[in-house]
Parts: structure tokens; C-alpha cells; sequence
């Protein structure tokens, strides 16, 4: 049961289901929720206009809604979505891009592989000049593999030698190399994340 308050309201935080960013705070009214539910697109209530409203409305930038969550409380929820564009009128990927404090030395960004792999799809179509995405896919299938093969190689011999530091640094060189195989096969992050999803369920 869904705790409103006394206007009607309940707080609404929109997250990225793939990468777990935070991308929007809204207020929704019982017509939204259920207008949310029965659509499966993002509503809420304009408390400026008074008016209820569908995300992306006008920009196409709407959210599809995967699940909504209530707190311990009932009286806020949480939309997992999976954003049809950027969530910002900035054009921003979230709302919340301007950093008030922020200890540098544990600030995770938590959707730096869905980034990254943003960044190698765009390089596999504009082919820029100096770029080793962009050569690599040049080489063709057998030189995009052959580097995943490589470097999971090189996380094993790391692994094996119990050394942290080696371990991490060719952690995420194959971790970005099978990126590139999956943008080469036409696979994207998110289907693997549907996969993991799904054998979690």
C-alpha cells in the first residue's frame, strides 16, 4: 500500500536497471502509479502545471519502467527503467550532474562499462584516425578474437601468480577486449546483463 501524502504525492527515484545510476527524482499521484503500471512508461505529476505528465512526452526521451519498488516505509518508490535517451532536458544521461562533494578516492562511477561501451560503438562507425577500436575492427573477426583470447591468457598466468595488481590491470583489459567482440557480433551490454538478470531470477 502506498503511503501519499497530504497533497496526494509520493517522491519518486528513477534508476538506470542496467547500469544502477540514478537518473531522475519525480512526485507521482495514484493516476500516475497506475498509469505507470498500465502502460509500462514512466508517468508523474507536474506540481507546477498540476497536470500529469509522461516522460518524454515531447523529447522522446521516455523511460520504460522494468519494476517499481517501495521503501520500508511506503512512501516513496523507486522506477528501475531502462531510459529511451537521455533522462536530462540537458541532455545529460541523469539529473544529477552537478558535484556538491565527492571523496575522489572511493567516487565509484558505477556506468563505466556501459560507457565505455557507448565509446566503441561510436568508434566502430566513425573509424577515427589513430583510434586502436577502430584498427582493431579493421583487422577484421579473427584479430578481435585473438586479442580476447589473448587476454584471458593473461588473467589466468595473473591469477596463478597471486598478484593483485597484475590481476587487475588484465582484468579489465579483457573485460574491455570481450566488449569489443561483443559490439563486433552485434551483442550489447545490456543483453548480457538480461542474461545475468535472468539466471538470477
Amino acid at each position: 500500500m502506498i503511503r501519499y501524502d497530504d497533497k496526494g504525492l509520493v517522491p519518486v527515484v528513477v534508476q538506470d536497471a542496467e547500469t544502477g545510476q540514478v537518473l531522475m527524482m519525480a512526485y507521482a499521484n495514484a493516476q500516475a502509479v497506475e498509469k505507470t503500471r498500465d502502460t509500462g512508461w514512466a508517468h508523474f505529476w507536474s506540481r507546477s502545471r498540476q497536470a500529469l505528465w509522461k516522460k518524454g512526452e515531447t523529447s522522446g526521451n521516455a523511460l520504460k519502467v522494468l519494476a517499481v519498488l517501495g521503501d520500508c516505509d511506503e512512501d516513496a518508490l523507486l522506477y528501475q527503467v531502462r531510459p529511451q535517451g537521455p533522462t536530462c532536458h540537458t541532455g545529460n544521461n541523469s539529473c544529477f550532474h552537478h558535484p556538491q562533494w565527492e571523496d575522489e578516492t572511493t567516487c565509484v562511477t558505477y556506468d563505466v562499462v556501459h560507457q565505455l561501451g557507448e565509446v566503441i560503438a561510436q568508434r566502430r562507425i566513425e573509424r577515427p584516425e589513430g583510434s586502436y577500436v577502430a584498427s582493431l575492427f579493421a583487422q577484421g573477426e579473427d584479430a578481435v578474437l585473438k586479442k580476447v583470447g589473448e587476454e584471458a591468457v593473461e588473467v589466468v598466468l595473473a591469477a596463478k601468480a597471486r598478484d593483485r595488481t597484475a590481476l587487475a590491470y588484465e582484468g579489465a583489459d579483457l573485460l574491455f577486449h570481450t566488449l569489443l567482440a561483443l559490439e563486433y557480433a552485434g551483442v550489447s551490454w545490456s543483453d548480457i546483463l538480461d542474461e545475468l538478470a535472468a539466471r538470477r531470477r
